[in-house]
This record gives C-alpha cells, sequence and structure tokens, in this order.
C-alpha cells in the first residue's frame, strides 16, 4: 500500500491526542447528542483546551500558528470516528479563515482568540431560502446608516446556527450591482433583532445543530465589515477551495473507514456455512471500492500540498470534491448493502455513516456546480473574449 508521506511525527502526536480526545469526551456522549440534536458549548471549550481549534491562527492571536495539516488530522481523525456533532469544520476552516485572512486587526483581537479557546463558537451565513449555490441572488439587506448598517434578512441551513456567538454572514449593500454588491459582515449575535429559527430536524448529521437564522434591523457597526464594501463575492470566491477540499479529505476518510468497518464485518459474519467475506461478490466488490478510495486519497494528499503552496485552483478543487463526494456516497451505500439488515439498524454505525452521507453531494456546492465549473475550465478556449466580441454579442461566461 502507498505511503503517505505528508505527515511529520509532530502531526502524528497531535493525530494521538485527537484520538484520545474523541474517545473520551465525544464517543460517550454522541448518541445523546443526537437525541439532542446539538453539542453543548462545554465540549467546545474542551476542544480549544486540547488545542484542536483554529491550529493555524498565530501565537499573537491565542493559537499555536501550525501548519494546515494540524487542522486536517482534526478533521480526518473526525472523520474516521463516524462522529459528526460538533461543527469544527465550518468553525475552524472557514470563520477563522476568513477572520485570519481578511480581518482587521481590531477583529482578529476581538474573535480569534476566543475561537481558539472554544469560548466563541463560528458560523458561515451565506445560504438563504432563495439562495443556495447562487450566492449572487442573496436577499438579506445592509443598508448603511451613519456609522452604521442595519441589517434584515434570513440565512437557513446554517451549520453551528443554535450555538455561534459569530456569523460571517454575506449581505447584500447594493441591490443592482449583481456579485458587486455582496458585502460580508462580523455579526456578534448578541445584538439586538438577531433572532435564531428552529433546530432543523435532518436526514443525518443529527447531532450537529443546523438553524434557520434571522436578522430584524440588526444595527453593526461599520468596523464590523469584512474586507471592503462590495467585495465580499470576490472574498467568498477566493475561499472556496479551501472549503471543497476540506469537505473531500472528510469524504476520503470517511470512504477509507466505512470499508474497514466492512472488511472486519463480513469476516465474521457467516452464511451458508462461510463468512461473508469468503465469497468471491464480497472481495471483489471491497476490491474495487478499495482502490477507487486509494485513487481518491492519493488526488486529495496532492491537492493538500498544492494548498499548502498556495496554487490550488477552483477546478482541482471541483474535481476533488466531486470525485470524493461520489466515491464517499458510493462506498456507504455499497457496504450497507455487505451488513444486511443489521446496516440498517441506528446503532450500527455504517447506519448513521449512510445517512450522514447525502450532504456532501450539495454542500459546499452541489455536483451540479462542480461539474459547470470543470467544463467551463474545457472549454475556455474555446470561448469569444467579450472585447473580441463580433457584432457586440459577447460571449456567455456564467458565474
Amino acid at each position: 500500500m502507498i505511503k503517505r508521506e505528508l505527515f511529520s511525527e509532530d502531526h502524528e502526536m497531535f493525530r494521538r491526542t485527537v484520538q484520545r480526545f474523541i474517545s473520551e469526551h465525544i464517543a460517550p456522549n454522541h448518541a445523546q447528542w443526537e437525541n439532542d440534536g446539538v453539542v453543548p458549548r462545554e465540549l467546545w471549550r474542551k476542544a480549544g483546551e486540547a488545542g484542536m481549534l483554529c491550529c493555524t491562527v498565530p501565537e499573537k492571536y491565542g493559537g499555536i500558528g501550525a501548519d494546515y495539516l494540524f487542522d486536517v488530522v482534526v478533521f480526518e481523525e473526525m472523520a474516521r470516528s463516524g462522529f459528526t456533532g460538533p461543527g469544527f469544520m465550518i468553525h475552524c476552516d472557514l470563520v477563522a479563515t476568513y477572520i485570519k485572512s481578511f480581518g482587521t486587526e481590531a477583529q482578529k483581537k476581538k474573535w480569534l482568540p476566543k475561537m481558539v479557546s472554544g469560548d466563541a463558537i463560528g458560523s458561515l451565513g451565506m445560504t438563504e431560502p432563495h439562495a443556495g449555490s447562487d450566492l449572487k441572488a442573496i436577499r438579506t439587506r445592509a443598508v448603511r446608516d451613519g456609522d452604521d448598517f442595519v441589517i434584515s434578512g434570513q440565512k437557513v441551513f446554517i451549520s453551528n446556527g443554535q450555538l455561534c456567538d459569530v456569523i460571517v454572514l454575506a449581505t447584500k449593500t447594493d441591490s443592482y450591482a449583481g456579485s458587486r454588491g455582496v458585502t460580508l459582515f462580523l455579526v456578534d449575535t448578541s445584538l439586538a433583532g438577531f433572532r435564531r429559527g428552529k433546530n432543523l430536524h435532518k436526514l443525518g448529521l443529527k447531532a450537529q445543530d443546523t438553524s434557520e437564522l434571522f436578522f430584524d434591523e440588526v444595527r453593526v457597526p461599520a468596523s464590523a465589515m469584512l474586507g471592503d464594501e462590495g467585495k465580499g463575492f470576490e472574498l467568498m470566491m477566493t475561499k472556496l477551495a479551501q472549503e471543497r477540499l476540506a469537505q473531500a479529505i472528510r469524504s476520503a476518510t470517511v470512504a477509507e473507514t466505512v470499508i474497514e468497518w466492512t472488511v472486519e464485518y463480513t469476516a465474521q459474519r457467516k452464511a451458508f456455512g462461510r463468512t461473508i467475506g469468503d465469497f468471491q461478490n464480497t472481495q471483489f466488490k471491497l476490491a474495487e471500492l478499495k482502490t477507487e478510495a486509494v485513487v481518491g486519497r492519493q488526488f486529495v494528499d496532492k491537492c493538500i500540498e498544492v494548498f499548502m503552496k498556495g496554487e490550488l485552483d477552483s477546478v482541482d478543487a471541483a474535481m476533488a470534491k466531486m470525485w470524493l463526494s461520489n466515491l464517499h456516497c458510493k462506498v456507504v451505500d455499497e457496504c450497507l448493502q455487505l451488513f444486511g439488515g443489521w446496516g440498517y439498524m441506528w446503532e450500527y454505525p455504517i447506519a448513521r455513516a449512510y445517512a450522514d452521507a447525502r450532504i456532501v453531494k450539495i454542500a459546499g456546492g452541489s455536483i451540479e456546480i462542480m461539474k459547470h465549473i470543470i467544463g467551463r475550465e474545457l472549454f475556455a478556449k474555446y470561448r469569444p473574449r467579450k472585447d473580441l466580441a463580433v457584432n457586440g454579442t459577447a460571449g456567455v461566461n456564467p458565474v
């Protein structure tokens, strides 16, 4: 088997710390959290104490200033455990990254130390009832009023929504400017006018709170703007590759883990006088899945290397997200079949993995959007440039 070369001994020592944390603090409680639909805030603080949150945040803001692979270790071990409650990936890989990359010094000092410690939980407020992948179509408005902006609107499907203390919120500051009218704000959820809706009852990810959020004339200072006015769409586009890479990392790890579960189960479960694993069909099916998982892992690891050099582009990230999302769903479906009726029982991890898997083809950009990004690049050299358009008709280049 091809050996992974990405991680140093320091990374592997940290991996063992993360594994112990999951075993001691998450595994004994996750079933209850699935019933509750949310994890307790105390779990976040314990994760902060263990150094698991926002590993790449510099020391001057309370972090350890580690490389991206430390965050990868957390994502992988959470995926390998089969426990999906704490929304660490949203908090660390997205919200903290937005603040670290685009925030002012005051914004960084206000939020990053508390995010590292787990005293403040971050959320990303982009999706709306009428705007998912088409972020230009959002309706949440931010209207300037003196030194403040007044925000009104609604978000939906927001991970960490019941717990969040700070939201990277996408708004429209100019309703007529399309993508150039989008502006991001860091919204403190203690402000008047902010309201959490119900905790949404989902197919999977049952321990991870996911909410509707409402903004009824929430007044925020102009200093809460993240980046420049009208530049929010550009900022979001620069971070989509990282978000999709993180999802591909999770999918690669889940696929590997589910195959391991299935080999172990079929090696012991008997039918017709021999183990399920003795049947050629079982061996051939798992051989196919294992090979695809190894191929996917090599691609993901290469993407991680390229990302850490600052060179991962949107097309490669889209291919990683598309391939691994499809493989993730394929593996849990075909492996569940080898568990038979027991695979349909919630107490078996394979059943929970099956329910949790379906979102990966939707979240972070649907599979169809990934195909559009890849396909558009394939035909880019044949698309007429706007400045060379004939008879005033420019080539179509949708976002």
